[in-house]
């Protein structure tokens, strides 16, 4: 599992520098206004409290079990490496199932009326299945809670929509266990009373949003001196990620201790940025990468860690939830699923599945992965 595992986020963007105060901070831009759950400063585990599913209902759905289906993966892009990956991920789990006639279609750029359109189109045109990757929340609720009054499966993964327009999302880490990792490692990289600045996609995007938020809370809880000066936004483009954390570094000057990047474009741009600002080693960069993205920077010592996951093991989870919950074999209540070669997946936060723990790669171990 550890030489597959890798991470990327992806997500749309616009133009809109925004100061922040400190992590402790009343307001949070940047964020989102969820109610947070900081993990334990020693590391220690805390159970979550067990929550009822909140999940949508696909409204009188025709008996699907064991029957061939037609599924339509519609992530916020396409074209990218990262959702090549989970779309990778479905289709090697199509092929294992055997019932299932799988295809990822969307737009090529992460724009959520399309996104909305081409899931509105495949409603139009019949599938048994929806996945989804939400470029907004609330925005796509409308349409897959069309989808649901039709009878069709819904089940979300990597960016997550309200709860009640989908049946399942499957969450590649517990957000406040990626923001513990993220925090962590920049608190030991750049001081536990560091000045950071943080280069993520939009302030609305659901998993970043979400990072943030629990990031935000995490660093009052166990690293309060840690001082966030400012969050900017970056489409998912290289030139412009490098130009967001150029400006980072010409603003903030010595107050600058580090960078989090929040995206698999923006971390590498970020730590490009540091390199020919001649930063490294002043200038932390932690984030969100491929692990081939960031080799250069990492065998440099330009940057000591990223946080990922597996996007491959994402779409198969989230392939193998669909055809549970076609099956009826995944019911609202049931608190596992499984997942193929992945096993046992756990149901938490009411409806949704557990991919795993996020993992930190360093020159120790980057050598391992090739992707």
């Amino acid at each position: 599992m550890l030489k597959q595992t890798f991470l990327a986020a992806v997500a749309l963007a616009v133009l809109a520098p925004v100061t922040l105060g400190t992590s402790h901070a009343a307001s949070w831009m940047g964020g989102d206004d969820q109610a947070t759950n900081p993990l334990a400063c020693d590391g220690k585990a805390m159970a979550a409290a067990a929550r009822p599913y909140d999940g949508g209902m696909a409204m009188n759905a025709p008996n699907r079990k064991g029957k061939k289906i037609k599924v339509v993966d519609v992530p916020k892009l396409i074209g990218i490496g990262y959702f090549d990956a989970t779309s990778k991920g479905i289709a090697d789990a199509a092929k294992e199932l055997g019932t299932v006639d799988a295809k990822t279609d969307g737009p090529t750029k992460a724009n959520i009326d399309e996104q909305i359109t081409f899931i509105d189109n495949y409603i139009t045109s019949g599938v048994d299945g929806i996945l989804f990757a939400a470029n907004d929340p609330v925005a796509i609720a409308s349409v897959l809670k069309k989808a649901l009054a039709k009878g069709i499966n819904v089940v979300g993964y990597d960016a997550n929509s309200t709860p009640d327009a989908r049946q399942w999302f499957v969450n590649q880490a517990q957000f406040n266990g990626i923001a513990k990792a993220l925090v962590d490692n920049m608190a030991k990289e750049a001081g536990t009373d560091a000045g950071i600045a943080i280069v993520t996609s939009t302030f609305t995007t659901p998993n970043q949003a979400r990072w943030i938020a629990e990031m935000s809370a995490y660093a009052a809880k166990c690293h309060p001196k840690m001082t966030f000066l400012e969050t900017v936004e970056a489409q998912e483009d290289n030139t412009l990620s490098f130009n967001q954390a150029t400006s980072l570094i010409n603003k903030h000057g010595s107050k600058l201790k580090g960078i989090f990047g929040m995206t698999s474009v923006a971390t590498p741009a970020s730590a490009e940025a540091v390199t020919q600002a001649k930063k490294c080693g002043s200038v932390a960069v932690v984030g969100l990468a491929t692990p081939n993205a960031m080799k250069p920077y990492v065998d440099k010592d330009c940057v000591k860690s990223v946080v990922l996951w597996n996007p491959v093991d994402l779409g198969y989870a989230a392939m193998y939830v669909l055809r549970a919950v076609s099956d009826g074999t995944l019911k609202a209540g049931d608190k596992s699923v499984k997942a193929g070669k992945l096993g046992e997946l756990q149901v938490i936060n009411g409806s949704e599945i557990l991919l795993g723990s996020p993992f930190v790669f360093n020159k120790g171990n980057i050598s391992q992965f090739n992707f």
